[in-house]
């Protein structure tokens, strides 16, 4: 019985240490409340997605949490964003055809900047990759155009833990 007591006060003081109270936010970004997330540049050859990736990046701090969603005039901070790369890698090649592949993996890549709207200066800045992976059917272009969003989707995510948890 004192055993099990002792047991149980020693996990409750090693688990004590895993859990964070209070504002888990970056240093930089700790007065920060509202974010204002205008649309995406696009230097990618991808046509007409600036729109989708910003939607995306939106979704993704709202369901995140830690930021509130605002116009650029009632913000704290405006985080721009560019895509600068899209690109796929093959993954998995066709059973007795090394050369043919049948399964690719889509890579996105986005600039971001957050920059504080009171005094203009750059809070945090840097790169993320998402991706995602699709299979070959007899049309590709179309395969890689229904792959984009969900690898948007895995970039924007990641973008919000970073802005969220700062890494």
């Amino acid at each position: 019985m004192i055993l099990r007591g002792l047991l149980t006060a020693l996990c409750a003081a090693l688990l004590t240490g895993c859990y964070t109270l209070g504002d888990a936010r970056p240093a930089m970004m700790r007065g920060i409340t509202t974010l204002a997330v205008p649309v995406s540049k696009n230097k990618t050859l991808e046509p007409n997605v600036e729109a989708l990736l910003a939607d995306t990046i939106t979704k993704a701090l709202q369901t995140d949490g830690t930021y509130t969603i605002a116009y650029s005039d009632r913000a704290d901070a405006v985080l721009d964003t560019t895509l600068i790369s899209v690109r796929r890698a093959p993954a998995r090649s066709l059973r007795g055809n090394v050369v043919a592949t049948s399964e690719f993996v889509l890579l996105s890549t986005v600039n971001y900047k957050v920059t504080d709207q009171h005094d203009g200066r750059e809070l945090m800045s840097g790169d993320v990759t998402g991706q995602t992976s699709f299979f070959v059917t007899a049309d590709l272009q179309t395969d890689e155009a229904q792959a984009l969003p969900l690898a948007f989707t895995d970039t924007a995510n990641k973008l919000a833990s970073r802005l969220g948890e700062g890494f």
